[in-house]
C-alpha cells in the first residue's frame, strides 16, 4: 500500500534518500507517524481535574446544588442526610468524569489539551524507540540517521547513531528541521521530508563521505506507522 502520502509522495521521499546517500556512507531512515501517543494518561488527568472541580464547587455552594437536586427530584424539598449529600457529591464527580472522558475522545480537543512539553517528550521517546529498532547499530560504521515526523503533534525529530553524534552536535540538525517544517506547514509533507533528507545528507557527506565499497544497508523507502 502507498500509505498516507500516496505513491507519488513515497517516491519523492525514496528518491531524496537515494540521492542523499549517493554522496555519503551514512544511512538515512525516514518514519512518518500519524501520532506518537494516545495520551490516555493526560485524558484521565483532565477527567479527574474536572470531577474534582465539580465536587469542590458543590462544597463551596451546597445550597445551590441541593436546590437543583430538589427540582430534579420533583421540587418538594428534601431534608438531605449527610450520607445522601456525600452520595450526591460522588455522583456529580462520576458524571462529570464520564462526560469529560466522552468529550475528550475526539482527537482535535484531546491534542489541544495536551501540554506542548509533553508532546515533545512523547515524540522524542517514540523517535528514539523507532531508531533503536530500525537504525541503531545496524550499519557497519554506525552511521544511521532517523528522520521522524509525527503529524498529530506537529513535531519532528532527528536521531543519529553513535559515530555521527560524536562528530555532529545536535544543534547542527536545526537547519534540516527548519527546512523540513517550512514545507510541511504549507501542506507539502513529502517535500518537507525531502528537504530535511537533503540537509541531513549534506551534513553526512561532509563527515562521512561515500566509500568505494559502500553498500546500502538500510531501506530507502518511507516507513509509515
Amino acid at each position: 500500500m502507498a500509505g498516507t502520502l500516496g505513491e507519488e509522495g513515497q517516491e519523492i521521499v525514496t528518491r531524496a534518500v537515494r540521492e542523499a546517500e549517493a554522496h555519503t556512507s551514512g544511512e538515512i531512515v525516514t518514519v512518518l507517524a500519524q501520532r506518537s501517543d494516545g495520551y490516555s494518561d493526560i485524558v484521565l488527568a483532565w477527567c479527574a481535574l474536572a470531577a474534582f472541580t465539580a465536587m469542590s464547587a458543590f462544597a463551596v455552594w451546597p445550597d445551590a446544588f441541593l436546590s437543583l437536586a430538589d427540582r430534579v427530584a420533583g421540587g418538594w424539598g428534601t431534608l438531605w442526610s449527610s450520607g445522601e449529600v456525600i452520595t450526591l457529591v460522588l455522583a456529580l464527580g462520576a458524571l462529570v468524569f464520564g462526560a469529560t472522558w466522552l468529550v475528550l475522545r475526539g482527537d482535535a480537543l484531546r491534542f489541544m489539551l495536551v501540554p506542548g512539553p509533553v508532546k515533545s517528550m512523547r515524540v522524542r521517546s517514540r523517535a528514539v524507540a523507532h531508531f533503536k529498532v530500525g537504525a541503531e547499530r545496524r550499519t557497519h560504521g554506525r552511521t544511521g540517521v532517523l528522520i521522524y515526523l509525527s503529524m498529530r503533534e506537529h513535531r519532528a525529530e532527528i536521531v543519529a547513531d553513535d559515530s555521527i553524534a560524536e562528530k555532529v552536535p545536535a544543534e547542527v540538525w536545526g537547519e534540516a528541521m527548519a527546512d523540513m517544517l517550512v514545507e510541511i506547514k504549507s501542506g507539502y509533507v513529502a517535500g518537507g521530508l525531502a528537504a530535511g533528507i537533503r540537509d541531513v545528507g549534506k551534513v553526512l557527506s561532509e563527515h562521512f563521505p561515500k566509500a568505494e565499497d559502500d553498500t546500502n544497508e538500510l531501506p530507502d523507502r518511507l516507513i509509515e506507522v
